[in-house]
């Protein structure tokens, strides 16, 4: 159901934008979220979390459209606030029983500690084969997809 959405956040990393902007662009429409607005909040999200090599942008990327879709707005709200934060700590599992981490850093494989420049790397055909950001997009946008369609299979 969602698998077009999925091919669509891969094209978006494809075209340029960090890990995180390509998995959220590729469903903010079903929360009513201007492309150009949802590419903005991500934005800072990539290469995990300002290139600071954090937490996997793409894995960022699906926990902000976990909010969008089941974060509470009553700040009163614990039962809605655990479901959300169960919901992301799920997904975050099963992201990091696939590619081993949710850790940028480590799943690029770079030494602890290791500077990280603020400067993105140019994307070239050597760029797509020494890192696996496809593939963890890939997998944040299917997981996200699963998550929908489990969410919504009674609707």
């Amino acid at each position: 159901m969602y698998e077009e959405r999925i091919t669509q956040a891969v094209e978006n990393f494809k075209k340029g934008f960090n890990c995180s902007q390509s998995v959220v662009a590729a469903f903010c429409d079903l929360y009513g979220l201007d492309e150009n607005l949802a590419l903005r909040a991500a934005a800072s999200f990539g290469g995990g979390i300002g290139r600071m090599r954090q937490t996997c942008g793409a894995a960022c990327g699906m926990f902000f459209l976990v909010g969008l879709e089941t974060g509470s707005v009553d700040p009163k709200d614990r039962e809605g606030k655990g479901a959300n934060y169960a919901a992301v700590q799920d997904l975050a599992g099963k992201f990091k029983e696939i590619n081993g981490s949710i850790i940028c850093g480590e799943l690029l494989g770079l030494k602890p500690k290791a500077p990280t420049p603020s400067e993105p790397e140019q994307r070239t055909e050597q760029y797509y084969k020494k890192r696996p950001c496809v593939k963890m997009v890939e997998t944040a946008a299917t997981l996200f997809a699963q998550f929908l369609e489990e969410r919504h299979k009674n609707d």
